[in-house]
């Protein structure tokens, strides 16, 4: 091996790659973002509308920009295109709570994993969310309430739902996919099939979204528990990874029986491609599950594939939903 073609600070920026983390998070916590498209654009007048002393000012931006997050030119500081979407207060698609609330709230467990690896405890089915409460539930979908929505608006763009009438939602959290589909679907009803924990927060968010009249939320484990009938759209959005392949079969073959003929089932989640390399993200999010003693890995999109043609979807195919993250595949239960 020549080793000047060889990379000898890879490693080493792995290892520190919570420094990135970190540095991402306080400029957060910090406002900085927001504070630069609002006009602070200078180091100096940086500092004075964050409040921290200048040469943190300094030490911040540098990382900023060192990390992609910011720019210069001039001296002058712009935010980099999609931390202008996501990373500015009062913004739409603000996600300042959800990547604070999810990157912080397990690192602790994560600066453990070679523990949580070892460990030869039975696993857990529902993993994290085995003693969740309501108000663990009530914290968790206040921080990714506005970016499911993003999720859920995504979905009601990619999907024609204009003919269907009842959504079932499993494991659908605050209810994303339902509100932004009943927003733009006047006809469309919905269910939430969750947690008792998680439905009672899920009823403020409907009710506060004005939607108490045509989406409910009921509890229920989607892993075990008997589904609502009717549904002709069944979800299973954002909770792939936290499950076995025989869990999730048996999930999609229920969701089929509860299906009308004809009805048809998305799963949506982070999954890997067949060759099981990458992305990166899905590959995390099942390495995650080690930390919760759960079933879960990280599937790929074939094998998604696979769960719905063996419970008898037809139509199969799979499709980008979010680049680098997120896959939806789906199918059509025959008849109708």
């Amino acid at each position: 091996m020549n080793e000047g073609k060889l990379d000898t600070v890879r490693l080493q920026d792995l290892a520190y790659g919570y420094r990135q983390s970190a540095t991402l998070l306080a400029a957060i916590e910090l406002d900085l973002f927001s504070e630069i498209s609002a006009g602070a654009r200078t180091a100096e007048a940086i500092a004075i509308a964050v409040d921290i002393a200048p040469v943190n000012a300094e030490r911040l931006l540098t990382a900023c920009a060192a990390l992609g997050l910011l720019t210069i030119e001039g001296g002058k500081y712009s935010n980099a295109p999609d931390v202008d979407r996501f990373l500015v207060k009062g913004s739409r698609s603000y996600a300042g709570p959800w990547l604070r609330t999810m990157g912080r709230s397990d690192y602790s467990a994560w600066n453990q994993l070679a523990h949580h690896l070892r460990s030869k405890e039975p696993a857990r089915i529902l993993g994290t969310y085995e003693n969740f409460t309501v108000e663990d539930a009530r914290r968790l979908h206040a921080a990714t309430f506005s970016i499911g929505m993003g999720a859920g608006r995504r979905f009601a763009r990619q999907c024609d739902l204009s003919r269907r009438k009842l959504i079932l939602d499993l494991g659908g959290g605050s209810g994303c996919y339902c509100i932004a589909a009943a927003q733009k679907y006047p006809r469309i009803a919905g269910i939430v099939f969750d947690l008792p924990s998680v439905v009672v927060v899920a009823r403020e968010f409907i009710a506060e979204n004005g939607f108490s009249d045509r989406i409910t939320a009921q509890a229920g484990d989607f892993t075990k528990d008997p589904f609502p009938l009717g549904a002709d759209v069944v979800i299973l959005a954002s909770n792939l990874p936290q499950y076995s392949p025989e869990i999730i079969r048996r999930v999609v073959a229920h969701a089929f029986e509860a299906l009308v003929p004809g009805g048809e089932m998305h799963v949506i989640g982070e999954m890997l491609n067949n060759d099981k390399t990458g992305p990166l993200g899905p590959a995390l999010w099942g390495l995650n599950e080690a930390l919760y003693g759960s079933t879960g890995v990280a599937h790929s999109e074939g094998e998604t594939v696979s769960y719905l043609t063996e419970a008898g979807f037809s139509g199969v195919t799979a499709s980008e939903f979010v680049r680098g993250s997120l896959t939806r595949v789906m199918g059509y239960k025959p008849g109708g």
